[in-house]
């Protein structure tokens, strides 16, 4: 299909939704016909930005679309892999065109306009697999703040279509670095294989983000057993959150990439598949750390509440101590604070100096026997 739209031209949306640091977003695309291209997701004013490479174990060739008639492969490129890689969801006139050059289906371009769509996997009838899955990154350190970037595939005969938002940074850089520089398998296998790599990049950051988890765990851990009056259940509950943002985004993959493995696909050759189950050992590896930080912090809390517990039963402890030794001595003084003509005790003259020396006296006494009870 020919067209000559250039990228610059294609305005986006108007999509009104909340700040890039809210989790969630208005759903304009609510009691709309299935199919219509709605973005949900941060606002930016970034340009997409399009580029196509293609490549096989002897060529490469790296070139930044300018109009979408260049989006597809060259008729002179037999035998060579092309990768569209898509930085930028938001300009959705943009990717309904794109998606009409590659004959995608509706729902397919729907989900990856989709910010908040759950990862997963979909072979539709086209000749298209249709996978997405999130990107990690941490926002902030303190406190520690993770964000989810989206991220889909598109995988067809001899190419591979990627598509992530815009950030300040591209994700597949490492990726692409490899290409260019001849270095790895992704040269001398196809866009299966391509997917695969981009995949494990993604998976490999899971890695990074858990390490930062880790350490803040410690951190955590190590507030919690000094019994430090720094840390409170804001903070503990701010970190269960992100573990659980974290396992919500992850869990998804180890069904989606068994599913890769074990159903018989046409677009996923079968030398790839070994590459495929090594992913997926990965993917588990990451959500039995992320199941062991939960029960670890959930552990935390408890300890935690309980330190605040014991800290609050110390405290009453000592003021039930100095209620019960001055009950008696309040008792003694409201005695002879009376005042009546017929008591005895008021006439003595050194009364006052007697008063004094038993309050004394039953003081040294209680403490004594608290202290034989161990009660302090």
């Amino acid at each position: 299909m020919e067209t000559t739209d250039t990228i610059e031209h294609l305005k986006p949306n108007d999509s009104p939704g909340k700040s890039p640091k809210s989790k969630r977003y208005k759903r304009h695309n609510l009691m709309t016909s299935p199919g219509t291209l709605v973005y949900i997701g941060p606002e930016t004013e970034l340009k997409t930005r399009i580029k196509k490479i293609q490549y096989n174990d002897k060529v490469f060739s790296e070139t930044n679309v300018k109009s979408l008639s260049d989006c597809l492969p060259d008729a002179n490129t037999e035998g060579q892999i092309t990768w569209l890689d898509v930085d930028g969801i938001h300009e959705t006139p943009l990717i309904e065109k794109l998606g009409s050059l590659f004959q995608l289906h509706p729902l397919l371009l729907e989900d990856v306009v989709n910010t908040e769509h759950k990862p997963k996997l979909e072979l539709y009838d086209t000749g298209h697999l249709f996978l997405t899955l999130k990107m990690l990154h941490i926002e902030s350190n303190s406190p520690l703040t993770i964000s989810a970037e989206h991220v889909s595939f598109v995988l067809g005969e001899k190419y591979l279509i990627s598509f992530q938002e815009e950030l300040t940074n591209d994700i597949f850089t490492p990726v692409l670095s490899r290409l260019q520089a001849s270095v790895g398998k992704t040269r001398k296998n196809g866009a299966d294989y391509l997917m695969f790599a981009l995949m494990d990049v993604v998976v490999d950051n899971y890695f990074i983000i858990l390490e930062q988890l880790g350490d803040q765990l410690e951190l955590v851990e190590d507030q919690v057993i000094r019994g430090t009056k720094h840390l409170s259940l804001a903070d503990l509950y701010a970190l269960k959150r992100e573990l659980t943002l974290v396992r919500r985004i992850i869990w998804p993959l180890r069904d989606i990439i068994n599913q890769l493995i074990r159903e018989d696909n046409p677009l996923v050759s079968k030398r790839s598949i070994p590459y495929y189950r090594d992913l997926y050992d990965h993917v588990m590896q990451v959500i039995d750390t992320v199941d062991s930080y939960r029960e670890l912090l959930a552990s935390l809390a408890d300890v935690h509440l309980s330190t605040i517990s014991n800290r609050m039963n110390a405290v009453m402890k000592t003021l039930t101590i100095f209620s019960a030794i001055f009950m008696p001595l309040t008792f003694i003084v409201g005695v002879y604070g009376m005042n009546f003509e017929n008591m005895p005790e008021l006439k003595l003259h050194n009364g006052y100096y007697y008063t004094w020396a038993l309050m004394l006296v039953v003081t040294i006494g209680m403490v004594f026997y608290f202290k034989w009870k161990r009660w302090f």
